[in-house]
């Protein structure tokens, strides 16, 4: 059974409880809070902003003051040098409220950028860390959403909407004190419709939040079934199916469309509660002191500032009751993005060193390189169904052993377990004695060369792509695995040589090209163990001679596992493992299965009688 360190099991046991995603609800603070560890690098920039915002906020209340200066004391004395100084006073303030609303503008606009810039790059690092297993629960189209829409949404949140909001609560304490000191009776007024314009606000607020997840969620949907239809363009053409995948986005498109039109709405009645109440309210306070003008009772440069008051106040009412919007809707996309960073991954690398082997080959030594033992697995999507069944498998240093089998045996799982990309429900895989669980994960898939039966090309140059089996080599290295694999001739055939942008998925190459790439990409690795997904299924005749030349020379001196379903190409394999339903039914050589393995005998005869 697979040992595992106490780090480990408590990662595993964690895995197990927060997979899959849309398992977590936030409060718009918690969420808010959480992106605190992506401003704490930023801590100076962000005390910046904090005291641009407050000298700006000061400045915006200061003019209420002087408005009532140029009126009392300029307007109000008839000399032009009091008007004069009154003014410049007034201008003052005006030069300060600028340099500083230009300061936090900048400031604020800055951190938002760079905090969502360092959300993405932490997003698709921690999303290169999870196994296969959490991709086949979870679209990459939805998550792609996340990374892009939803991060861009934080972005207008926190450098803007945050800053409007920080801004407003300070201008509506600061107002409020102001009105205090200066007419008592006129501010309870104002006071007493503050209540009917925050009680609008948290209900429709708590609306929109809610809305706002499902739009994103429903955005998230168009954009997946896009990328689908794109991906699998040929098919949607081949079999005139264009007017109903139409019809289904469009419908997918309408519906995101009426769940942004709820939430607009709802946005839209906060603004107008917010609106008509704090208007209402300065209207019923400016009759109250229009009266106490004509009394004599307050001058009107009070009357003046104080009316620019009660304007800050109710602007910043306002202006709090749409950021609130904003800052729930945010909340939403908050909770879609943590739920992201947060899932761990399932796939613990261990910490051990690699134990040195010798790549020379020794067919003499006894022990084994590398053994499966009592290996039982099933897919998670499928787990009532064994995909391997306490498979046990011994292969010596240098060994070349083929798998065949029928569709489903397990051959290709067998190749996942070994790479890492799922863990076995029981049993263990030992590298030299060493359960590979234990061992560095990056260290132990540098062991690996492995060339897929469909083969992965990047949006890149065809040098690029070759580069990710190693991103040293240089370019005499990459000509010569490409050589060897018969693929140089054709690459050089292109445009632009090497330097060809390939397009995704290397649209732009046959598919007998592409597994020649992929066959160089492995011969570039020049690892010690070598998996075959059937590496010469899409070449023509006379290029899988080649390539089959060159995989042979690429073999020897190195262990060999050959997963086969043209048995001609493996005829020479020191063993030949059969795989049924899970299990090891038969091994040896392609003469003494054929003797002793009905399965195998079977095989041979659909491919080898014509």
């Amino acid at each position: 059974m697979t040992t595992l360190n106490p780090d480990q099991k408590k990662q595993k046991a964690t895995a197990a409880k927060q997979s899959p995603l849309h398992n977590e609800r936030t409060s718009s603070a918690q969420g808010l809070l959480a992106f605190w560890p992506f401003l704490r690098p930023y801590r100076r920039q962000v005390i910046y902003a904090l005291s641009a915002l407050v000298i700006t906020a000061m400045a915006m209340l200061s003019l209420g003051k002087g408005v009532q200066f140029l009126i009392d004391q300029g307007l109000a004395t008839g000399s032009e040098t009091d008007l004069t100084n009154a003014l410049l006073l007034f201008m003052g303030l005006v030069v300060v409220f600028g340099i500083g609303s230009f300061c936090r503008f900048y400031l604020v606009s800055w951190l938002g950028e760079r905090v969502v810039a360092d959300i993405r790059k932490a997003l698709f690092a921690h999303l290169l860390t999870l196994p296969p297993a959490f991709f086949e629960n979870n679209s990459p189209s939805e998550i792609q959403s996340r990374i892009t829409s939803d991060t861009t949404l934080l972005q207008s949140v926190i450098g803007s909407s945050l800053s409007i909001a920080l801004r407003s609560s300070l201008m509506l304490i600061g107002g409020v004190l102001f009105l205090l000191v200066m007419h008592f009776k006129l501010t309870l007024i104002l006071i007493l419709c503050v209540p009917f314009v925050v009680v609008p606000v948290l209900y429709f607020g708590r609306r929109v939040r809610r809305l706002s997840r499902h739009s994103q969620d429903e955005i998230a949907n168009v954009g997946q079934y896009l990328s689908q239809a794109l991906r699998h363009i040929k098919v949607i053409q081949a079999f005139t199916h264009e007017h109903h995948d139409e019809q289904r986005f469009d419908k997918a498109v309408e519906q995101a469309f009426r769940v942004s039109v709820k939430r607009i709405l709802q946005r839209s009645w906060l603004a107008l509660m917010a609106i008509l109440l704090s208007m209402g309210g300065i209207g019923i306070m400016l009759w109250f002191g229009g009266k106490d003008v004509i009394s004599g009772a307050i001058s009107a440069g009070d009357l003046a500032s104080f009316l620019f008051y009660s304007i800050v106040v109710a602007g910043a009412v306002t202006a709090l009751s749409e950021v609130m919007g904003e800052l729930q809707r945010a909340a939403g996309a908050t909770e879609r993005i943590m739920e992201l960073l947060r899932e761990p991954s399932t796939i613990i690398s261990g910490q051990q060193p690699l134990p040195k082997v010798s790549t020379a080959p020794n067919r003499a030594e006894n022990k084994p390189l590398l053994t499966l033992s009592n290996v039982s697995f099933s897919y998670p999507t499928r787990p009532t169904t064994a995909a391997l069944k306490k498979l046990n498998l011994s292969i010596k240093k240098g060994e070349k052993v083929a798998l065949v089998g029928p569709s489903g045996a397990g051959k290709s799982t067998l190749f996942e377990l070994l790479l890492r990309f799922y863990e076995p429900q029981q049993g263990e895989i030992r590298f030299a004695n060493q359960n590979i669980q234990t061992l560095s994960l990056s260290d132990w898939r540098q062991q690996l060369a492995f060339v897929p039966q469909e083969t992965a090309l990047f949006d890149l140059s065809v040098a690029d792509n070759l580069a990710y089996a190693n991103r040293d080599a240089n370019k005499e290295e990459i000509q010569h695995a490409a050589k060897l694999s018969n693929a140089h001739e054709f690459i050089l055939q292109l445009q632009q040589g090497y330097d060809t942008q390939l397009g995704e998925n290397g649209v732009r190459l046959s598919g007998g090209q592409r597994q020649r790439i992929a066959i160089a990409r492995a011969i570039l690795k020049d690892a010690p163990i070598l998996l075959l997904d059937e590496a010469t299924s899409a070449l023509d005749a006379q290029s899988e001679r080649k390539v089959q030349d060159a995989l042979e020379t690429l073999m020897e001196g190195r262990t060999s596992l050959v997963i086969a379903h043209r048995l001609a190409t493996v005829l020479n394999a020191d063993r030949i493992l059969v795989l049924d339903h899970g299990e090891i039914i038969a091994q040896g050589t392609h003469s003494e299965l054929l003797e002793t393995c009905a399965l195998y005998q079977g095989l041979a005869e659909l491919q080898f009688t014509h």
